[in-house]
């Protein structure tokens, strides 16, 4: 990646058309965000209607933008990206509120300073100063009757609470086994909790801090993406890897990241609004050409063992960690016979690709992967997409005409009374009659973004709720929330509200993946692995990326990035590589920390 402008810059959210707000930021909350059209023709050659290329990427997210720079940087330039939105980003994307305000839709924070490739990539390009000065952050928990909890039994149980996480993620590494009865990160907190508050005498002060911890395991479902963190495996836990350095802001939005990312990019190369219908990844040659194989008719291929399947070329495997080749684009570019997998597109559009790079989320994996993959999955594959949990955490930004939260206060936190929420069976939180009037106390805090901007979140079934209320509901009730919480009665209505849904978009169906209990980290290696056509075949038909096969760093930006260049090493492997070097600009220490062992 070089920093220059481009002459061909893909399609940025950024940088589309809005010239209504309103309008904007309630398509953009649903998904629709305008484009400006890409590119229609293609890199590749149409016969007949049929586009032939050598590497499709499915995509145009962080893990497909990733692949596809890694292969131009080694030389490859003979691949499309297929991207059924009408914009490049993925679940990154952000709009303008005016006044010079953007408010990020998806990804919010660069997660960690050191071996984070997109914390070096915004460095690069200038999208953030390394010498930053953190604003004060000054927190206001107060309890539905407006009382006000005193600063210090807030920190006292903020600390308590941030220790019993850590020990949650010790399990992972450990040898020793939680309490009997223990399988989630909820159940164990919340032991430790019970012990924690028992040698407390005063009941109301009792009361006050399980409403605090309550609070904090509310922020936790946001952070893990998950309903409630009864569902999150405790043995799992620790698997995730936090890289060091805290979060990061992007000054210019999270959006900016997109533009050094898809820079180098030919526009022609990214085809919007070209969502996929049908992946035909094993096929035979026969007398009329290649055809999907009948997995039922084939005994050889009705084992779908990883031997048979999923086995990964000794000369392929020595490359994968985070390594380039060093050779000339037509070496690099010298993949399977043409065709082999063949893409058939809702809008009509046929693709025969050598190799398919496909980073299609987790969430609409789980819809649609018996139906999407001609023959289907292996059942290995299948489980572990079942298995893994991809929730849904959604955003509440309140726009405000003028101030009204004190000038020192950058966030207040919502102790709401739980007491008749825990008396509920867990069949009956379902229902939508449960759900209309309690959604509203999933939503922990409302931080403060600007003087005039507040953003809250809100996740799980009470986030799945929100979706389907109009933004005005919305505003309302948030309106009412901080009139009782501040015991203010002219808090203002805000002028907008914009509301994301994550979980009906049709191409992402969630926010990011977890594991649940009952699931493991070897699930996520599952989704990585590579499908090739038959045990013969020296490099895969199908590579997945994205940041639900990244075993570490799933969830993450980051984890998307690194999946991507991973699976773009898959195919430029040589079968027998002269020489294996590191990224050659120098700047990417994310390669030489996946060199010690991160993953």
């Amino acid at each position: 990646m070089v920093d220059k402008e481009p002459k061909t810059p893909a399609p940025s959210p950024t940088e589309e058309g809005l010239a209504d707000i309103a309008a904007a930021a309630a398509a953009a909350a649903a998904g629709r965000v305008a484009d400006d059209g890409a590119a229609a023709s293609s890199t590749g050659t149409a016969q007949g209607g049929i586009t032939n290329v050598k590497v499709l990427i499915i995509g145009a997210g962080m893990a497909g933008l990733s692949a596809a720079n890694h292969l131009l940087q080694n030389g490859c330039d003979d691949f499309l990206i297929v991207e059924a939105r009408g914009r490049v980003g993925g679940r990154i994307v952000s709009i303008p509120l005016g006044n010079n305000q953007k408010v990020e839709l998806g990804a919010n924070w660069i997660h960690g300073v050191l071996g984070n490739p997109i914390f070096e990539i915004a460095v690069q390009h200038g999208l953030v100063s390394v010498v930053n000065v953190p604003k004060p952050h000054k927190v206001v928990a107060t309890t539905e009757d407006g009382h006000q909890v005193p600063f210090s039994i807030l920190q006292e149980i903020y600390e308590a609470y941030v220790c019993f996480l850590r020990r949650c993620d010790e399990y992972f590494l450990c040898q020793y086994s939680p309490p009997p009865d223990i399988n989630s990160v909820g159940e164990h907190i919340n032991y430790e909790i019970e012990i924690y508050l028992s040698s407390v005498q005063d009941p109301k002060e009792k009361r006050l801090k399980q409403l605090i911890f309550n609070c904090l395991l509310k922020r936790e479902t946001c952070i893990t993406g998950c309903h409630n963190m009864n569902e999150v495996d405790l043995l799992e836990l620790g698997s995730y890897t936090e890289l060091q350095g805290g979060n990061i802001v992007l000054p210019a939005g999270y959006s900016s990241i997109l533009r050094p990312l898809s820079a180098q990019i030919p526009k022609e190369s990214i085809l919007t609004k070209c969502p996929v219908k049908k992946i035909h990844w094993k096929r035979k040659k026969t007398f009329t050409g290649l055809e999907t194989v009948d997995e039922n008719s084939e005994d050889e291929d009705s084992d779908d063992s990883q031997k048979t399947v999923t086995e990964v070329p000794t000369a392929a495997n020595s490359v994968m960690r985070g390594a380039s080749v060093e050779s000339n684009a037509s070496n690099n570019c010298d993949f399977a016979p043409e065709g082999a997998v063949r893409v058939d597109c809702e809008n009509g559009r046929v693709f025969h690709a050598s190799h398919v790079i496909c980073t299609i989320p987790l969430g609409v994996l789980k819809q649609t992967h018996r139906t999407l993959f001609d023959p289907e999955l292996p059942h290995y594959k299948q489980e572990s997409i079942e298995n893994l949990m991809f929730g849904t955490v959604d955003k509440i930004f309140l726009v405000y005409e003028r101030p009204f939260l004190s000038a020192a206060v950058s966030e207040v936190m919502l102790l709401w009374d739980d007491d008749k929420q825990d008396a509920v069976s867990e069949e009956e939180s379902t229902t939508e009659a449960y759900l209309s009037k309690n959604w509203y106390k999933k939503i922990y805090s409302f931080a403060k973004i600007t003087d005039t901007l507040l953003l809250g979140w809100v996740s799980g079934r009470e986030a799945e709720y929100m979706e389907t209320l109009p933004h005005e509901v919305v505003a309302d009730k948030c309106t009412e929330i901080l009139r009782n919480f501040l015991q203010d009665p002219y808090v203002p209505k805000p002028k907008m509200c914009v509301c994301t849904s994550w979980k009906s978009q049709t191409y992402t169906g969630g926010a990011y993946t977890s594991i649940p209990v009952g699931a493991t980290q070897e699930d996520i290696e599952n989704l990585a692995q590579p499908l090739y056509a038959n045990p013969q075949a020296t490099k895969p038909a199908i590579v997945f990326a994205g940041e639900h096969t990244h075993s570490s760093f799933y969830s993450t930006v980051h984890g998307a990035y690194l999946s991507g260049r991973t699976a773009a090493q898959y195919l430029l492997a040589n079968d027998e590589p002269d020489e294996i070097i590191m990224e050659s600009d120098g700047s990417d220490l994310s390669a030489w920390m996946q060199g010690i062992a991160l993953d």
